[in-house]
């Protein structure tokens, strides 16, 4: 081995989906980068998120305490039309925007599991959202 510079163009391709990703959900620059060095430091995660750009689906193979993507795209999904209180999904509701925060979530549940899973059952009731 020559010590060169390993290049990894699959992580190129995904740093520049996540940002157009990102920009078409209408979210902060620093809030992007902030969740994309999060993303870097977790092969699952990443992997997660190449999956999710190359089929727009999500892959679901990382969990915490049970929960997946999924379950976290669907909270939060739930939890906009609970705040909105519209009971269906409107086109003022951004898939892509519920599919970052649930990778932001995902991140942070594994950094503090009890209070997300407390989130996820106890219901927050209408006077703590």
């Amino acid at each position: 081995m020559n010590g060169g510079i390993i290049y990894d163009a699959r992580r190129i391709k995904a740093y520049e989906g996540f940002f157009a990703l990102g920009e078409y959900a209408g979210k902060d620059p620093e809030w992007l980068g902030k969740l994309w060095e999060e993303l870097v430091l977790d092969d699952g995660m990443m992997k997660e998120f190449m999956y999710y750009l190359d089929h727009h689906t999500l892959l679901d193979e990382v969990k915490c305490r049970g929960y997946s993507l999924t379950d976290l795209y669907v909270w939060q999904m739930d939890r906009y039309n609970l705040i909105r209180d519209i009971g269906k999904n409107t086109s003022a509701c951004n898939k892509e925007a519920m599919v970052l925060g649930a990778f932001r979530t995902m991140v942070d549940m594994q950094k503090d599991p009890d209070t997300y899973v407390k989130r996820l059952t106890s219901g927050r009731g209408m006077d703590q959202l």
